[in-house]
């Protein structure tokens, strides 16, 4: 079974390259938990001055729970990066608590 990544641009068009980005990079997390049901993306910019405006929010679908994360950052490929590291570490962390059990 394939896990899906779904990325849901709000108010506005996502450029190809960057969904591949998203893709490729989300879809490595498997590896690190086989029960991922499925990841939802959502990818926003904010109104803000601040030049983090650059909003992604993950939630990762796990048989019996979620992870969620949210990152801002200037580029939607950075907060990507950081929020990989971040869920790579949930993921581990919930796969040891299974193998506890």
């Amino acid at each position: 079974m394939t896990m899906e990544v779904r990325i849901n641009p709000v108010g506005f068009s996502v450029s190809s390259q960057l969904e591949d980005f998203v893709q490729k990079k989300l879809a490595k997390l498997d590896k690190y938990n086989e029960a991922i049901i499925g990841i939802d993306v959502t990818l926003k910019l904010e109104k803000d001055e601040n030049l983090e405006n650059k909003v992604v929010e993950v939630n990762v679908g796990i048989k019996g729970q979620d992870v969620f994360v949210k990152k801002n950052a200037r580029k939607f490929e950075d907060a990507v990066d950081e929020l990989y590291d971040v869920i790579k570490r949930q993921l581990v962390k919930i796969k040891e608590k299974e193998r506890e059990k």
